[in-house]
């Protein structure tokens, strides 16, 4: 069990759960004083209690203690009750999480001496207009990912599930991973035909060799890319599967969230612990002072560097990852890989990131740090290795340390990383096979450069670390990798695994204590369809909870140029935080390659330490391998493109607020999101709800409660609806579009299934 306890320190000293007299422990102290302080957190080894004395004006101290005891799942929770009775059989329970965060020393030591740079901020929004919107172009469906003249005898799960699917919603679901209750038919349809072999009981190698033949015979990817595929997740989802009672209901409402149902299931259903100190009142916030000195930030996310990538390679396979010489050679005049890059799916090669990177050295020679939000392999997930992934990460951290040499720099583990992807078991899988810690070990030596020694434990231990990077001022980086909802591993037991959310508050709480302003790095925005809905609940509250020391985030994931806002959960209009979602450097796919520079607060008194403006850095891939040579320049600054006196969350919120109802305001945010790519498509309504939404969701698969407001908005501002005979014509015509692309729909369905879509 777990408890939080109240005790008097009269004594005798009486302590009580619920007016429940439960426990005694020593008095503390009987002096007394006239202020409520919270006077500062002891710890008792003897009973492995975290103590806070209060002290109160009527004389009656209180000691409030929370006990650590260890239970056989993580510590400092509190299992949400279900609304139904209901107690499943559990077969399986993962081992016991002894780690005591408390026992690892807090890092305090002053990691970052400003080179006292004067920095030239862009322009403010009184200083320019809002750039002109370029022409929308009509949308490129040649992503998708299958052709128009294969046929095939469907499964019979097949054509049950397709009977249920509205196919022009399949299109656009799996080609930008906004799932509903179409996406949730195709996951439970794939997730029961694995269970069902498995109660058959078929091995993993049987399955693993089904999985396979499946893959080739519908003809779903390449004979290498199904093998690649099944050798590496095979043996992981057939583990997880086989420990595991719960069913496809289940396991599509855990990956796809909101849009599956809220299906209870108690290892999924979990609040994290919060110290029973009173959140301090919130203040106004005040916009950072002008002409104040400041701190210029470098951004760099999702380089993907692949290092096969060949000029003139096939651009156009039919594999996850091309531009290679494993490719092939071009089929068609204009299917070649560019010599910079390419639009298609394809990564960057080491000349563009070198030029990337030079030309940052060059051109932002005042940077006094640099945030490196992950994603540094290419996206040939059927073809990685733990080894080849490792000397990606070697090389691109030698690389970074020469082109910018005594500059701290503060990475982030992206999801990318592992081998296979998307695959991070918690602490508690110890098996020589499953375990990651072949990889967290190697960050730990590689990000060492840059860290101080005293984050090595946390480092090895989840990936995640705390740096006091000024006096008053700390940067707190995190495993978003425990949040990934396509991580097999947390279908055992996603509660907060490597207990990184309760280490998170003990971070916040002792910068609360300190008067420490924080900033917060990853990977995956929590606000993102990929990340998990109860790991984002949490995240979202911990947000809302230390809000006065929280003034900014910082993610990377989605490749887009964008923001998530977050607001009190009481109060759905008073925005609370900030969370910037910087560009990626890939163009994979579809997009020009980006970074982004931000001018933070710096050192003066009054120092907010808010971001106080950012720009966005683009390269024009059509431009630079049309013209041979790569051409960098800033796209846009946010203060100045979107008329805003300062960034603050609030400022955010008008802006969303501008975006939903002026349709230029929005067209300008579109513009950027795409990094100006001549490859983007024109929005829609349903387009732009989509977008806006994202921008005010910074807690995932919540979109009813968080965006309801504004598509009602939007849909009121939308144009008279087209008379019955285009309605009648149009309609005719998507569904003899539809008719003609059941088969070829069929193929994609255990592409969803195996992460492949």
């Amino acid at each position: 069990m777990r408890f939080f306890f109240i005790c008097s320190a009269r004594k005798p000293v009486k302590c009580y759960w619920h007016n429940q007299q439960v426990h005694y422990v020593p008095a503390i102290s009987d002096s007394l004083n006239e202020e409520l302080i919270v006077y500062k957190l002891l710890r008792l080894s003897f009973s492995q209690f975290f103590v806070m004395i209060i002290r109160i004006p009527w004389r009656l101290p209180l000691v409030i203690a929370i006990s650590i005891a260890m239970t056989s799942g993580n510590p400092l929770f509190l299992q949400r009750q279900s609304r139904r009775n209901i107690k499943p059989v559990i077969k399986w329970r993962p081992p016991m999480d002894t780690w005591n965060w408390t026992e690892t020393p807090r890092n305090d030591e002053l990691f970052f001496t400003p080179l006292n740079f004067t920095h030239k901020l862009p322009p403010s929004a009184n200083e320019t207009e809002l750039i002109a919107h370029m022409a929308a172009l009509k949308r490129n469906y040649s992503r998708l990912l299958w052709d128009s003249d294969k046929s095939s005898n469907l499964p019979l799960f097949v054509d049950k599930a397709l009977k249920l699917l509205n196919l022009k919603q399949v299109y656009y679901e799996v080609e930008h991973s906004v799932m509903s209750k179409v996406s949730c038919t195709a996951c439970k349809a794939g997730a029961g035909l694995l269970q069902h072999y498995m109660r058959l009981g078929k091995s993993k190698e049987e399955i693993n060799k089904m999985i396979y033949q499946f893959c080739v015979s519908l003809n779903i990817q390449s004979a290498r890319v199904c093998e690649g595929i099944t050798r590496l997740f095979g043996s992981e989802v057939v583990y997880v599967l086989k420990r595991i009672t719960i069913g496809p209901d289940e396991i599509c409402s855990f990956v796809i969230g909101d849009a599956c149902g809220d299906v209870y299931n108690p290892y999924h259903e979990w609040e994290v612990a919060f110290p029973p100190v009173p959140k301090p009142a919130v203040r106004a916030l005040d916009a950072p002072i002008e002409k104040a000195p400041s701190f210029k930030v470098l951004q760099i996310s999702d380089t993907h560097f692949d290092p096969y990538y060949a000029e003139g390679a096939n651009a156009e396979c039919n594999e996850p990852l091309c531009c290679r010489a494993s490719s092939g050679p071009a089929l068609t005049p204009g299917g070649g890989a560019g010599r910079w890059g390419d639009y298609r799916k394809c990564d960057t090669p080491k000349r563009t990131i070198d030029h990337m990177l030079k030309h940052i050295a060059d051109t932002h020679t005042d940077i006094d740090y640099i945030l490196w939000t992950g994603d540094l392999p290419p996206h040939d997930v059927w073809n990685q290795t733990k080894e080849e992934n490792l000397k990606v990460l070697q090389e691109t951290v030698a690389q970074m340390s020469d082109m910018f040499p005594g500059v701290p720099i503060f990475p982030a583990l992206g999801n990318h990383e592992s081998s296979p992807v998307n695959s991070f078991p918690p602490p508690y899988i110890s098996s020589p096979d499953s375990n990651i810690a072949w990889l967290y070990n190697e960050l730990d030596a590689q990000w060492r450069r840059w860290l101080p020694a005293g984050v090595s434990h946390t480092v090895r231990r989840g990936a995640f670390y705390s740096v006091l990077v000024r006096p008053g001022f700390r940067i707190i980086s995190l495993n978003m990798n425990y949040c990934n909802n396509k991580n097999w591993w947390l279908l055992l037991n996603s509660t907060d695994p490597a207990t990184e959310l309760q280490w998170f508050i003990y971070e916040l709480q002792s910068a609360e204590f300190n008067g420490e302003k924080v900033h917060i790095i990853g990977h995956i925005p929590p606000g993102h369809s990929d990340c998990l809905k109860v790991w984002s609940r949490n995240y979202y509250a911990i947000i809302n909870r230390y809000e006065s020391t929280i003034t900014a985030q910082f993610f990377g994931h989605t490749h887009f140029d964008e923001f998530e806002v977050f607001y009190d959960p009481n109060d759905l209009g008073r925005a609370t935080s900030i969370a910037y979602v910087g560009p990626s450097v890939s163009p994979y796919y579809d997009l020009n390659l980006g970074y982004r520079i931000y001018y933070v607060d710096g050192d003066h008194d009054a120092t907010t330490r808010l971001v106080v403006d950012h720009e966005t850095w683009i390269m024009n891939l059509k431009e630079a391998n049309l013209f041979g040579y790569p051409i960098w320049y800033k796209l846009y600054s946010a203060r100045s493109a979107y008329m805003m006196p300062s960034l603050r969350p609030q400022d955010w919120d008008k802006f969303i607020d501008d975006m939903t109802s002026k349709e230029d305001v929005f067209n300008l945010y579109h513009k950027h999101y795409w990094k100006n790519s001549p490859r983007r498509g024109s929005c829609d309504g349903e387009c732009r709800k989509r977008l806006i939404c994202d921008a005010r969701s910074g807690r995932s698969h919540d979109r009813r409660a968080l965006c309801g407001h504004i598509e009602a908005r939007i849909d009121g501002a939308s144009p008279t609806p087209q008379t019955w005979r285009a309605w009648l014509y149009n309609g005719l015509s998507v569904s003899v579009s539809m008719l003609m692309q059941i088969p070829q729909v069929a193929y994609q369905i255990p592409k969803f299934v195996m992460g492949l879509g």
